[in-house]
Order: C-alpha cells, then sequence, then structure tokens
C-alpha cells in the first residue's frame, strides 16, 4: 500500500479547497489536495461566480465583505481568464414593501462602509433598460463583481502549487480523519491536519454534519452584448434564499464579458440526480422574463445543475470537528462558496496558526453544528 506523508491534506479541489491549499502552502506547510475528479469541478463548475456581499446576519455579512476585500486585493493577478469583472449588483425592487427593504439594506451598508445607491424607477431604467417598467426601483451595491469560477479554482490552484503544494485527483475519498486520508485505490495520506472541503459531499466523510445537497439550474444564453449590464437579483431571492424545505425560484442574471447572460435561480432539496428538472427550469425561465421580457427572444446555448452544500443557519461549518484533534472543516458555503473561499481559507489559517482573527470565527465553528446533532 503506498503512503504518503504531509501537513496537511485538503479533501475537495473546488474553489474552497483551492484557496486553503493556497493559503497553508504560503505558509510555508506542505501541502495535498485530493479530489474524486477534477480541480475547479462540483459546485464551483456550475455555480454563478459572485463576488457579493450579503447581510442576512452579521456573521454571513463579515466573511462576504472580508472574502470581497480580498478578491479585490487578488484581482490584479488574476488572468484573463477568470474574467473578474465589477459590475456591481442591483437588488431590483417590484412594489413599495421591496423599496422598504432596499432602504433598509442602504443603511446596514452604509452603515458598515460598503458604498450603496437607491434607485428610483427612472435611474434603474436608465442604468438598466431591458427591465420591464413599473418596477419601484433598487439598491446598487457597485464593488459587487462576478468572475468564472472553474479558472479562479484552477488560478488559486496553480498559485499553490508553485509555493510547493501537491495535487492528486482521480481517485475518490473512502475516509477522512484521524490523521489519514484513504483513497479508493489503495493509497493512505497522512497528515497532521486534515481539511474536508468537498461541499455537498462532505457529510459522507465525516458523519454528523448537518450539511444538506441544495440543487440549483442555471441557463447561459448566446452572445448578446449590452444587454444587461450589473448582476440583477430581486428582492423576492431572498425570501427563496430563506426556504427550507419547498422548491424555488428568483430572479437572478449576470453579464459575462463575452456578452451572454447567465440566467438563475433556482432551489430544490431533496433532488438527488444532476438532471434537469423541466418545470423547475420552465418556472425559473418564465420568472426571468417576468423581469426582463427580452430574454425570452434569447437563444439558450447550455442548461446545466449543480450541487450547494447547505446549512441550517445559512452559515459555514469553519474549523475543528469536535472529537478529532487532526480534522476541520471547510464546507456548507450553499449559493457563496466562491464568494468566501479566500475569506474561509484565512479563518482557517488563522485557527490553525493561532494568528490573531480579522474577523471573529466563532460564528462559524463546526461545534455549533455538532451540539445540535447531538441533542437532537
Amino acid at each position: 500500500m503506498n503512503q504518503f506523508a504531509y501537513d496537511v491534506v485538503i479533501v475537495g479541489a473546488g474553489i474552497v479547497g483551492a484557496a486553503c491549499a493556497l493559503a497553508f502552502a504560503e505558509r510555508g506547510l506542505r501541502v495535498v489536495v485530493v479530489d474524486r475528479e477534477m480541480v475547479g469541478g462540483g459546485a464551483t463548475a456550475a455555480g454563478m461566480g459572485h463576488i457579493v456581499v450579503m447581510d442576512d446576519s452579521e456573521a454571513q455579512f463579515a466573511l462576504t465583505r472580508y472574502s470581497q476585500r480580498l478578491w479585490q486585493k487578488l484581482r490584479p493577478q488574476l488572468p484573463d481568464d477568470v474574467e473578474y469583472e465589477q459590475c456591481g449588483t442591483i437588488w431590483v425592487a417590484a412594489d413599495e414593501e421591496e423599496m422598504a427593504e432596499v432602504l433598509r439594506k442602504q443603511r446596514y451598508y452604509r452603515d458598515r462602509g460598503v458604498p450603496a445607491e437607491v434607485l428610483d424607477p427612472s435611474q434603474l431604467k436608465d442604468l438598466e433598460p431591458n427591465l420591464r417598467s413599473g418596477l419601484a426601483g433598487g439598491l446598487l451595491v457597485p464593488e459587487d463583481g462576478v468572475l468564472y469560477p472553474p479558472c479562479a479554482g484552477r488560478f488559486l490552484i496553480e498559485q499553490a502549487q508553485k509555493q510547493g503544494a501537491k495535487i492528486r485527483v482521480g481517485a475518490p475519498v473512502v475516509k477522512a480523519g484521524g490523521g489519514m486520508v484513504q483513497l479508493g485505490n489503495g493509497v493512505e495520506i497522512s497528515g497532521q491536519i486534515i481539511v474536508n472541503a468537498s461541499g455537498s459531499c462532505s457529510p459522507g466523510l465525516t458523519a454528523g454534519i448537518e450539511v444538506r445537497k441544495r440543487k440549483g439550474h442555471l441557463v447561459i444564453t448566446d452572445r448578446y452584448p449590452g444587454f444587461v449590464h450589473h448582476q440583477l437579483v430581486e428582492l423576492g431571492y431572498l425570501k427563496s434564499a430563506h426556504s427550507h424545505t419547498s422548491n424555488s425560484v428568483a430572479f437572478n442574471v449576470q453579464p459575462r464579458r463575452t456578452g451572454q447572460v447567465l440566467i438563475g435561480s433556482s432551489r430544490q432539496y431533496g433532488a438527488e440526480h444532476k438532471a434537469v428538472d423541466q418545470e423547475i427550469l420552465a418556472r425559473m425561465l418564465q420568472r426571468a422574463q417576468e423581469y426582463m421580457p427580452g430574454l425570452g427572444a434569447m437563444s439558450a446555448i447550455r442548461v446545466w445543475t449543480g450541487f450547494r452544500a447547505a446549512t441550517p443557519d445559512k452559515l459555514p461549518l469553519i474549523g475543528p470537528w469536535p472529537g478529532d484533534r487532526t480534522l476541520f472543516l471547510a464546507t456548507g458555503h450553499e449559493g457563496l462558496g466562491i464568494t468566501t473561499s479566500l475569506g474561509t481559507a484565512s479563518v482557517l489559517l488563522d485557527q490553525i496558526t493561532g494568528t490573531k482573527p480579522e474577523i471573529p470565527f466563532e460564528p462559524y465553528l463546526p461545534s455549533r453544528a455538532a451540539q445540535e446533532y447531538a441533542h437532537a
């Protein structure tokens, strides 16, 4: 049986695992990343790729804002194929009730140093002429951005490799913990630290963590340059994101540098198959056309699905897993894994090295989930 030894073994070569690999390798640790498929696969390959500030909770805000700043700092080093565009997000309000939420969000962001501008109906129409008439307004968050996740993940891995990190792909991990990772091909890899960064697959390696698969659909169109200029999200998206039981859809579109339009979004619990659900897809596209009728005349060139790793409280699990001093988690990011990948890696590194953290890490500790599981 082949055996290898490292300081850190990271299970999962998605963007979170890649970010962790780079952070640890830059600190001079011997790192290996293992994945059953490829670098930048899984949810990373399936995601929209937004770099956004979110405010469901103080902890969510802290991690998304911190991560966004790390992405902005890294931006000058990113290669062209990562397609980082600081296009901004517009949260679209359909009625006066949603405009009240726009005002609340604007105050919240302003008080925490995040630029945000309230838009009236005419300003909204000027910025996004292809939105339907009759909308109440919106909130422009200009520092939000988008990127192409698979290439971003590849870049982080390549940077980690330049710092000495190793990559092993093509064999499934059958066991992780106790200072050891076992691969399906018989290889054993020991590490002082094991990081489970395998997203929606993470419960299969760490029994007891409350991470559930949440399926989503995306559609990308042919090239229609100038049709949409910002990431556009309906405020009803927040309601759909909060639902833990029912299937939901919401209007969410992104401009791509290519001139294509990326259309989301949907959320499904209990769906284990990757096949496109035609009923959900139809609902999602209908919702998108209610906000941007011109989408109905566009040609779609690809439809795909992916699985988000969701936790009950909508916060990721970052830190040590109780009962195994070698095992750490970096999972449960739901739809914010791209945004929070860099922040997750920094938080985890601070915990392990005892460095003073930039943000409090207690809200993300897996011990909160372990306690809930023990008392369930």
